[in-house]
């Protein structure tokens, strides 16, 4: 399997838990594949193909592909036959290529194209495509499964009737989460070391037979980003937008409704110390956090209903307790309120090696934290 680096500067690996603000990465663009033969094509719809793929993601639909800018989402497909298509039209991001359980492909930037998956037996089969990485700059389509010759396209696969939204930053992103060394620079940079359908979140809905959505963006805190950087929007500006990078793409409820809802913001707000020029003390910070955390919630409520439970998320930042603290001070003043399904979950593990890209967690790390949530999780009376 062949791999390609970016031609940016590489990130500068930082000690401490580093909330990187996404870069924009051009890549030559190169298809990898394993498991079974496969072939690139030109990009061409089947007619009626997306009414035959599921997802859970978030997208905006269109007559022939559907564009989305979110990391983790995935489309499900049945067929029967040797072989299938994938069409997609993206230069941008990452995806793995799965039948029945197993990643046959790995497809690196890959453009306008037909990806063909062929050489299997001649039977039914799953499939599913999933978006590694982040692109909030920039939209992926997906245009459907195509079925080989011979074969067909089957009905779509149930929605699974479980569902869990997972909201974040690059720790829920799955930041750098492949890499076994925390300075990427030399082996691929932090998207070809992304993979989000293995970060925590994931693994957990998996775990629980659950449909999800990954709804994280690298560098972004609830009221500040990584550093102080980027003033004037945080990751609430980006929530209600299918495409992160329209403002114009806000849209009403789509009808998604999770039961479960896992945040996890604030690391980037408390992980470094404030600088010169910076609007905030140490008390005004965490003052302002509590107070747009409370409005984010109320968002959320009124977009998912008082019966989804809403699990705050927090975990060491910055060598302070002033995230796990403000974190769990929301949580208890919105019991207090009378909406006991907020609850507070704090995670850590001193086996937590945090050999990802720039101190991120490792795929080890990842296990670890979704057994810890699902852990948690076992003692909530979900509403299932």
């Amino acid at each position: 399997m062949s791999s390609t680096e970016a031609d940016d500067p590489p990130a500068t690996p930082r000690g401490g838990m580093a909330m990187h603000l996404t870069r924009r990465f051009r890549f030559a663009a190169l298809v990898a594949a394993a498991a079974v033969a496969a072939t690139a094509a030109p990009a061409h719809a089947t007619p009626g193909a997306l009414s035959r793929a599921h997802t859970a993601g978030r997208v905006q639909s269109g007559p022939d592909l559907v564009r989305y800018t979110w990391p983790g989402v995935y489309f499900e497909g049945r067929f029967r036959g040797t072989g299938v298509g994938v069409v997609l039209d993206d230069p941008h991001n990452d995806y793995d290529v799965q039948v029945d359980g197993t990643t046959v492909a790995t497809l690196v930037t890959p453009g306008r194209t037909t990806h063909r998956i062929t050489g299997l037996t001649d039977a039914e089969h799953r499939v599913r495509l999933v978006k590694r990485t982040e692109s909030p700059w920039a939209a992926g389509a997906f245009g459907g499964f195509t079925a080989e010759p011979g074969g067909r396209l089957l009905a779509k696969p149930r929605a699974r009737h479980r569902r869990i939204e997972f909201i974040g930053d690059s720790l829920t992103a799955g930041y750098g989460n492949t890499s076994t060394t925390r300075d990427c620079s030399a082996n691929g940079g932090v998207a070809r070391n992304t993979n989000t359908d293995l970060a925590f979140g994931p693994l957990t809905a998996r775990a629980l037979g659950a449909d999800y959505r990954v709804n994280a963006q690298s560098g972004l805190g609830m009221v500040r980003n990584y550093n102080g950087g980027d003033p004037g929007v945080t990751f609430r500006t980006y929530y209600d937008r299918v495409l992160q990078h329209l403002d114009e793409s806000r849209r009403g409820h789509d009808g998604w409704r999770p039961q479960l809802v896992v945040i996890g913001l604030g690391t980037n707000d408390f992980s470094t110390a404030i600088n010169p020029g910076e609007p905030w003390t140490a008390e005004s910070l965490v003052t302002a956090y509590r107070t747009a955390y409370h409005g984010f919630l109320d968002r959320l409520r009124h977009r998912y209903g008082p019966g989804t439970t809403i699990v705050v998320g927090a975990t060491a930042a910055g060598g302070t307790t002033a995230f796990a603290d403000a974190a769990e001070r929301v949580v208890r003043e919105r019991n207090a309120r009378g909406d006991d399904r907020v609850r507070y979950w704090y995670y850590d593990d001193p086996k937590l090696d945090r050999l990802g890209c720039d101190w991120h967690f490792s795929l080890h790390d990842h296990r670890i934290i979704a057994g810890l949530l699902t852990e948690h999780l076992a003692g909530l009376r979900l509403p299932w």
